[in-house]
C-alpha cells in the first residue's frame, strides 16, 4: 500500500493513494503506460508470470500495467472495508462487473425501484435472457422488502442510495441485515456520496459499485466505472471481469488518478453550493418540494444524517404545477445550466424530469405525498452559487404557476 494507508485522515489518502515508487519513480504522477504487450527476459519469467496471477503484476496490457494498478490501488485506499478494486470502462459495465460476478441462471435478483434506469434494464433485459429472475421493491418498506426476501429467496439485493431522480435514502444496514439473514448479496451503487461520503462496506454491503466517470474523473471528459469489495468479492468481480475481456484506456485511467486528487475539495464547494439553492428553491412558490437529503426537513434527511459523513451536488425540485411540459420550459429557460445526463462535473446541468418517467411505486403517495408532478433534476457545479440562483430565479418567474 502506498503513502501512509488507511491510517490517515481521507484528505491525506487522496493526496497519497496509489503513488507507489516503483510505479512513478521520481516523478509524482505514474506515467502513463500504453501497451498491449508486456515483454519477458526469458521463457522462465514468461511461465512464472503467467502462474502469478496477481494484480500489480505484468502480464498483457487486458490485465493492466502501473497506470491502471495506481488508480484501483487509490481507490482501495480511500474505501474503508475494501480488499481491491476492479475498474471497468464504465459506470454501466461496472454494473454488469458486479452483477454477473454475483448472479447465475435460476438466481433471483431484488432491486431497489429508484435505481438508475441502466441498473433496471439490466434486470429486465439482460439478466432476464440468462434465466435470472427479480423483483423490484420499495426501498423505504422495511418490513415489506423483509417478506419479500422471505418469499423469494434472493441471491442478491442492489441498492442505490440515494435514488438517482427522487433521491430517496434507504437504511442501508437494515436492508443489508436481512439480506443477510435470507443469504443474499448486497451491493449498492455509490455514486453520489462516493466513499467519501459513504462508507458502504461498513455499513454491510459487499460490493460498492460507483461511476468514476462523475465525481472521480471530475471534469466530464472520461467514462469509467469501479467496484470495490472485501477479499471474497473481490476475487469473484476480478475473476469475472478478466473473463469479460474488461479493461480501462491507461489515458483515461491517469485522468481519473488526477480527478481524485481534488475530489474531496470538489466535492465540498458543489455540497455547499447545491445546499445553499436547495434553502432558496424551497423558498418559491413555484416549488412544491425539494429532494435534497442534505436539506434539513426534506425527505431522507434524518438517514442522511446518521448515515452520511459528506454528500454532493446532485438533488431534484418538484414544481408546483401539473403542466405537462413544465419541467422543459423551466430548463430550456436556463442560461448557465447545460442539459445532460451526467453529473459531478464542475460544471452545472439541468435535466427535466416527467411524470411518465416515474415508477409506480416511486409516484405512490407513500413514497412522495400527493405523487411526482414535473421536476428537474440539477447538478449543482463549481459555479458562484449566486449566479446560478439568479438564472433559477428567472427560469421560474416564466412559468405560468
Amino acid at each position: 500500500m502506498s503513502g501512509k494507508g488507511k491510517d490517515t485522515r481521507p484528505a491525506t489518502r487522496l493526496a497519497a493513494a496509489g503513488r507507489r515508487k516503483e510505479w512513478t519513480g521520481p516523478v509524482v504522477n505514474p506515467p502513463v503506460w500504453r501497451a498491449s504487450t508486456h515483454l519477458y527476459e526469458t521463457e522462465a519469467d514468461r511461465k512464472a508470470a503467467g502462474k502469478n496471477d496477481t494484480d500489480g503484476q505484468f502480464f498483457y496490457g487486458r490485465r493492466g500495467a502501473p497506470t491502471q494498478w495506481a488508480l484501483a490501488e487509490a481507490l482501495t485506499e480511500i474505501e474503508p472495508g475494501a480488499h481491491g478494486t476492479v475498474l471497468y470502462p464504465s459506470g454501466v459495465a461496472a454494473i454488469a462487473g458486479a452483477m454477473l460476478a454475483v448472479l447465475k441462471p435460476g438466481d433471483h435478483l431484488l432491486m431497489a425501484d429508484n435505481c438508475y434506469d441502466p441498473s433496471r434494464s439490466m434486470a429486465t433485459g439482460l439478466l432476464a435472457r440468462m434465466g435470472i429472475t427479480h423483483d423490484f421493491f420499495d426501498p423505504l418498506d422495511i418490513s415489506g422488502f423483509k417478506a419479500l426476501a422471505g418469499r423469494t429467496n434472493p441471491r442478491a439485493v442492489w441498492l442505490e442510495s440515494p435514488g438517482s431522480l427522487t433521491m430517496e435514502v434507504c437504511d442501508t444496514p437494515a436492508l443489508a441485515a436481512i439480506a443477510r439473514d435470507a443469504g443474499a448479496v448486497t451491493m449498492i451503487d455509490n455514486t453520489w456520496a462516493s466513499a467519501l461520503g459513504f462508507a458502504a462496506l461498513e455499513h454491510s454491503c459487499d460490493i460498492v459499485m460507483q461511476s468514476l466517470s462523475k465525481h472521480v474523473g471530475g471534469h466530464s471528459d472520461l467514462m469509467m466505472g469501479s467496484c470495490s469489495a472485501g477479499e471474497r468479492w473481490y476475487r469473484a468481480l476480478r475473476r469475472t471481469s478478466h473473463q469479460l475481456g474488461q479493461v480501462v484506456s491507461p489515458d483515461d485511467a491517469a485522468l481519473a488518478a488526477r480527478g481524485l486528487r481534488t475530489m474531496g475539495i470538489r466535492l465540498e464547494k458543489s455540497t455547499a453550493n447545491a445546499l445553499h439553492i436547495a434553502r432558496w428553491l424551497s423558498d418559491q412558490p413555484q416549488v412544491a418540494k425539494v429532494l435534497c437529503p442534505m436539506l434539513q426537513g426534506a425527505p431522507g434527511h434524518d438517514l442522511w444524517a446518521r448515515d452520511f459523513t459528506g454528500g454532493c451536488g446532485l438533488f431534484s425540485f418538484v414544481l408546483a404545477t401539473d403542466a405537462p411540459d413544465a419541467s422543459g420550459q423551466l430548463v430550456d429557460a436556463l442560461e448557465h445550466f447545460g442539459i445532460g445526463y451526467s453529473w459531478g462535473g464542475f460544471e452545472s446541468l439541468a435535466l427535466p424530469i416527467f411524470p411518465h418517467e416515474y415508477r409506480t411505486v416511486m409516484g405512490s403517495p407513500t413514497r412522495h405525498e400527493g405523487g411526482i408532478r414535473a421536476a428537474v433534476r440539477l447538478s449543482i457545479g463549481l459555479e458562484d452559487p449566486e449566479d446560478l440562483i439568479a438564472d433559477l430565479a428567472q427560469a421560474l418567474a416564466k412559468l405560468e404557476i
